[in-house]
């Protein structure tokens, strides 16, 4: 469909393609006008990726470098192209519950990150596939904190995730697990339950 005004009195009109050339009276005014050829869509501006796009794929270059060789932290698998979700495993000693709902150590971790319509204007949604005892974290989803920005970077939500597992990170103000904050209030000369670096150094952790 062609979209035109009226060169004198700017009453708008669409019309078909094949209406292109064509001279006709302006049903506001009077005036003959003719109708504008149709202008052929721009292939460059079609193929152009959108700035969530953009930012999918520049997020998942940066994880895999970030992630190559680390000792911690580990992207199992990803959903979409560019990835929209990931499966992050992590090699960190932390806590889970045994039967009796007793704390005790684990150390292998799974969370799935998803990267929603909305990303990265809104965060991330956590969740972890492996059961955890941490105050932050509940079978449903984790606490990242309050205070995303859009230029935040995937990699340092998934390094603050496993902060959080190694209770490095953790707020007992405002738990979504109680009695995990219960118990870190009183047995913080415990923690973290493991002091390594989580951040890749260079491409690997410190020993």
């Amino acid at each position: 469909m062609i979209a035109f005004v009226c060169d004198s009195c700017q009453k708008p009109f669409t019309v078909p393609d094949s209406y292109a050339g064509r001279r006709a009276r302006c049903k506001g005014c009077g005036k003959e006008i003719r109708v504008p050829a149709a202008v052929a869509p721009d292939p460059s501006a079609s193929s152009k990726p959108s700035l969530r796009v953009r930012r999918l794929i520049a997020d998942a270059e940066l994880m895999r470098k970030t992630f190559a060789a680390s000792k911690n932290i580990h992207i199992a698998a990803t959903e979409g192209s560019p990835p929209e979700v990931y499966r992050v495993a992590f090699n960190v000693v932390g806590l889970d519950r045994d039967a009796k709902g007793r704390p005790v150590q684990r150390n292998q971790h799974v969370a799935e990150i998803r990267l929603g319509a909305d990303y990265p204007r809104l965060p991330p949604v956590c969740k972890m596939i492996t059961t955890v005892f941490h105050p932050n974290i509940d079978t449903a989803s984790v606490c990242i904190g309050d205070h995303w920005t859009a230029g935040e970077r995937l990699v340092d939500l998934v390094v603050r995730l496993a902060e959080m597992l190694a209770f490095q990170a953790y707020n007992i103000r405002s738990p979504l697990d109680g009695e995990a904050a219960m118990w870190a209030d009183l047995n913080q000369a415990k923690l973290p339950t493991d002091p390594r670096p989580m951040m890749p150094q260079t491409g690997k952790e410190a020993t």
